[in-house]
């Protein structure tokens, strides 16, 4: 099992003060098309049995997650994205499950109608949560591989392996590239840096 608090920490303790993840992730609406990549802008939290927070007692830390993802990363990510040609969605609502099982049709159904959510994967908390609560400036982006089971439209092994080879290729052009301009020393338009300030009762 990974140890999402440890790891977190590690690069804390490293001197990490950005990080960048990648997501496969599923659509959930289907003007959102697989073989693009999107930057998520909200989070909703279906999973069950992870290690969320670096502080379970006795000391609580109560973190603002209004805004989850850092704007100014983000931002950046977008911009260098439609610089290199790259089709990306500029914002999305993420439901991260717990898997590994996929979600029923009824449960897809309610993510997309329901809750409105965008896109659908297993990855992504609790490692927004924590890097946060370590004060990382946290973004992600998601590749589309297909549509979640909402859409009645069958997927196959190769449509997916398809899709992912597309994503990964302009995500590693797009990482490339964005890591030459961000700035390690910014704060601006990020909250993440200072997440603890008024965290504690």
């Amino acid at each position: 099992m990974i140890n999402y608090r440890a790891n977190i920490w590690a690069m804390k303790e490293l001197g990490v003060k950005k990080i960048i993840s990648i997501s496969a992730v599923g659509s959930l609406k289907k003007e959102l098309k697989p073989g693009n990549l999107i930057v998520p802008d909200q989070f909703i939290d279906m999973t069950k049995g992870r290690s969320y927070t670096f502080y379970d007692g006795p000391k609580v830390a109560h973190i603002s997650m209004a805004d989850p993802f850092c704007k100014y990363l983000n931002s950046i990510v977008i911009k260098q994205a439609k610089e290199l040609g790259i089709e990306i969605y500029e914002k999305g609502t993420y439901v991260c499950i717990e898997g590994p099982r996929f979600s029923t049709r009824a449960e897809s159904k309610i993510f997309a109608n329901v809750f409105n959510a965008d896109i659908i994967g297993m990855t992504l908390v609790p490692e927004v949560n924590l890097a946060c609560e370590a004060q990382i400036c946290y973004s992600n982006i998601g590749m589309i591989t297909d549509y979640d089971v909402f859409a009645e439209m069958p997927v196959n092994a190769r449509e997916v392996k398809e899709n992912m080879s597309k994503n990964i290729e302009n995500v590693k052009r797009l990482l490339a590239d964005v890591i030459e301009h961000v700035d390690l020393e910014t704060d601006k338009d990020c909250t993440c840096c200072h997440s603890l300030e008024n965290a504690f009762m």
